[in-house]
């Protein structure tokens, strides 16, 4: 059985992930890429599914033990585990190194004192566990071969077969290091280079240091954020500069529940939310790639925006179901794909003009065309603002009028305007002002309940929704507005679990309700963190301190996030890590620091 989502660590290279559990299983690793299909797939089903457990030996009829202790070597994406034993203490570092040819997973046994024997027991399973692949000798190597794919496994420890399964049973002492390493290629080409893993483990972190030191926060959690960068570092895909919501798919957000989603791709929100916490810390060359990533994707189409695509720009995504697994925690169904992909959420819009807008006054070079292609959005949206959509949260339920779209509809007109106040574009000045101020009106005309003091989640709606939160953080009114004050306050009221953190909008238990599905959900953090975000900028900075700490406590040991948090379980829920909790996170932390809302 997998472990609780807050029990993985995350490793990477920048182009695919593997998530390693507290007893040393890497129970989940697609190749070459993060929307490959998995050989290691026990995460989303059983053992029989595919993964790789790397720790101290154990008698077969006992669960494996965990580490007494893990952490990242200082800040770079390297997992150092230690095992305390009555025979003495053991340490295993897993990496990736960033890519120069075959991807390679990497694990160092490092003997710490003691005599401690281990084991590796490694199941390929390709195909999300369908596909057992040959497994066989190649000059003196043990390769894995799959239709496309084949995975080499490189050690100096002695191996053998037995029950479809690689083992590898050895001792380490003090000062013995012993390398594990895998290493994917096309199965039509030839082998992969001789991993060399000391040499691999030092440029690793050399990249790691490097990198970090771009990093222009320095204020009281400099350590969140930091790990929160990484995160979103190991989250983009290096050759293209498309950004992953997660490197997961299926983990649920309601445990034994249908609202299981593959989050292995670009959402256009989720990305241009990421990019401006990059560029608010330091990461420029991060904001140049994915504007690149961007103009490729929309290409001569952008009234066909669609809210994701593909790592590499890719359109279609259709969903599937992968009826050989039982699932996480048995939540099914587990899908790949996304149906999505192709909805209307005029919000993602307003998102992606944001993010452009803050790349071009953080001082990033000009670009024409990505100047050409926010007039092209806003034409569009000129047309179609007034339409319903599926919104911010993706509804499989009917269309509304959702306040949020329409505030984010705003912001792609104010913030195109001002592009060409600066003079760095042409259009028609005079008739986009006449329709930002029409967006306005007709939200707080259509969206707002009066007697009730608080936008509402959709036209003509009596619901609240988190996103409405993000209303003064927009600029669309100012934070001491009346109407946002009392929108925070009715957030506070009718959306706070028992923690104090904050749902999406309701759910309905076994019915439907306006997201079409049925179920509940835990606590969406990235709303947490935006009320944390108003708390502050109405002047109770106390009050959001406090809530950004709680949110801070919910992280595993490790610094990581995902989606939700299950206010009943007690435990973290959804894709992991989530891009969309860290960059909140990030935000929030420098408008704290701003403040001086922080203790000590």
């Amino acid at each position: 059985m997998a472990g609780r989502i807050e029990d993985y660590a995350l490793i990477g290279d920048m182009q695919t992930a593997a998530l390693v559990c507290r007893d040393g299983t890497v129970d989940w690793l697609c190749l070459p890429r993060f929307d490959s299909h998995a050989i290691f797939a026990g995460l989303l089903g059983t053992e029989e599914h595919g993964f790789w457990r790397l720790g101290p030996a154990h008698a077969a009829d006992s669960q494996p033990p965990t580490a007494a202790r893990r952490t990242y070597r200082g800040d770079s994406l390297i997992l150092e585990s230690e095992w305390d034993t009555p025979r003495g203490t053991v340490r295993v570092i897993d990496f990736m190194p960033p890519r120069d040819g075959a991807p390679q997973l990497i694990r160092i046994v490092e003997g710490v004192t003691g005599r401690v024997p281990m084991r590796s027991v490694l199941r390929m399973r390709f195909s999300y566990g369908r596909v057992v692949p040959w497994v066989h000798k190649h000059d003196g190597r043990t390769v894995a071969v799959a239709g496309p794919d084949s995975v080499w496994f490189d050690t100096s420890a002695e191996t053998y077969g037995k029950s479809l399964t690689t083992y590898a049973d050895f001792t380490v002492a003090p000062g013995d290091r012993i390398a594990f390493t895998i290493s994917w290629e096309p199965s039509h080409k030839q082998p992969p280079a001789l991993p060399e893993p000391e040499q691999s483990l030092q440029a690793t972190e050399d990249f790691w240091r490097e990198w970090v030191e771009h990093c222009t926060y320095h204020g009281p959690y400099r350590e969140a954020v930091v790990r929160s960068l990484i995160t979103l570092k190991a989250l983009t895909y290096a050759p293209t500069g498309g950004i992953v919501a997660a490197p997961t798919t299926s983990l649920p957000e309601d445990i034994g529940g249908v609202r299981n989603w593959d989050y292995r791709y670009t959402w256009l929100r989720d990305a241009a939310i990421t990019l401006s916490s990059l560029l608010r810390t330091g990461y420029r060359e991060e904001a140049r790639a994915w504007r690149e990533w961007l103009l490729r994707s929309v290409a001569g189409d952008p009234e066909n925006l669609q809210i994701m695509y593909g790592i590499a720009g890719e359109r279609e995504l259709g969903e599937a179901e992968l009826d050989w697994l039982p699932g996480y925690e048995n939540s099914t169904p587990v899908r790949v794909g996304n149906g999505a992909a192709h909805q209307l959420q005029l919000d993602v819009y307003g998102e992606v003009i944001e993010a452009l807008h803050l790349a071009h006054m953080t001082g990033l070079a000009r670009n024409d065309y990505a100047s050409l292609l926010q007039l092209k959005l806003i034409r569009y949206l000129e047309d179609h603002w007034d339409e319903p959509d599926e919104g911010i949260w993706e509804v499989r339920g009917p269309r509304r009028h959702f306040v949020h779209s329409k505030v984010m509809a705003w912001v792609a007109v104010d913030r195109t305007i001002k592009l060409i106040e600066s003079g760095d574009a042409d259009g028609p000045l005079e008739r986009w002002k006449e329709l930002r101020d029409d967006i306005h009106r007709d939200v707080c005309e259509r969206g707002y309940d009066k007697e009730r003091n608080t936008f509402t989640q959709s036209y003509g709606s009596q619901e609240l929704d988190a996103s409405l939160l993000l209303i003064p953080q927009m600029g669309f009114l100012p934070p001491d507005d009346k109407r946002v004050i009392g929108t925070i306050e009715a957030i506070q009221r009718e959306l706070s679990t028992s923690d104090g953190f904050i749902l999406r909008y309701p759910t309905s238990g076994g019915d439907e309700g306006v997201d079409g599905l049925p179920g509940d959900e835990g606590a969406f953090l990235a709303c947490s963190f935006w009320m944390a975000d108003d708390l502050a900028m109405i002047g109770r900075v106390d009050e959001a301190r406090k809530l950004f700490e709680k949110l801070l406590a919910l992280r595993n040991d490790l610094g990581l996030l995902a989606e939700e948090w299950d206010p009943r379980l007690k435990r973290q829920v959804g894709n992991f890590p989530q891009a969309f909790s860290h960059v909140p996170l990030i935000d929030t932390a420098l408008r704290l620091t701003a403040s001086g809302a922080y203790g000590g």
